[in-house]
């Protein structure tokens, strides 16, 4: 979708401050966002691509206002409220107010850093061939889809070259909504920087992007 959080390109909202590499939290309410997140995460109740999407589809002036881990909690709860596992009075409350929602699995604290360690993997076998190969050309769809996609609108209609073919992988296009993984062939696509930003781009630079086969089209050499 086209929302707040695709800011690629944009202009107006200031540099980008880096950070140090090893300061991840600003204060300790952070911390416990994280690990709601993670623990309520792990029952499983929905995919980490509508997690995604629910982050990305707050209001743009909502999200625009929220520091990082505020988004994550103004997601956790549209998630909670929308899979059932939270009514909106206990919400309101910040109490429990009626018997939990049994869950099929949960993350002890002890089992994080193992947990974490191991990632998920979202690589799944498919009985169709690759439609494109290291060094194609291809052309992004012009697509401006009102659900969740991982093709940056910066990125749309634009030439690039197959750099990677990275295997079949599950579609967040279609995960995010629990309409089904649908795996697709997922490629890294080598953009150059005058291609995706024009001329005033910086010379040589490049960006690699990677996206799912029907994010392609073929691009004929010429």
């Amino acid at each position: 979708m086209n929302g707040a959080a695709d800011l690629g390109g944009m202009m107006g909202f200031g540099p980008v401050i880096g950070e140090p590499e090893d300061e991840y939290f600003h204060a300790d309410w952070e911390r416990r966002a994280l690990a709601i997140t993670l623990a309520v995460s792990a029952v499983g109740a929905w995919s980490i691509d509508a997690g995604r999407h629910a982050r990305e589809s707050l209001p743009p002036a909502e999200y625009l206002s929220s520091t990082y881990y505020e988004i994550w909690i103004k997601a956790l709860e549209r998630l909670l409220l929308d899979t059932g596992l939270v009514e909106a009075d206990e919400l309101a409350q910040r109490r429990s107010l009626r018997p939990g929602v049994p869950v099929n699995r949960t993350l002890s604290a002890t089992a994080v850093p193992a947990v974490l360690a191991a990632g998920t993997r979202y690589d799944r076998p498919v009985d169709v061939p690759a439609r494109f190969a290291v060094g194609d050309r291809v052309r992004t769809r012009n697509m401006h889809p009102t659900g969740h996609t991982r093709l940056p609108r910066y990125a749309r209609g634009k030439v690039g070259v197959i750099e990677r073919v990275h295997g079949a992988h599950v579609l967040p296009d279609t995960n995010a909504h629990g309409a089904g993984e649908h795996p697709q062939w997922l490629y890294a696509v080598l953009f150059d920087a005058r291609e995706l930003w024009g001329d005033a781009a910086e010379a040589g630079l490049t960006i690699t992007i990677d996206a799912w086969e029907s994010y392609l089209e073929p691009r004929p050499a010429g």
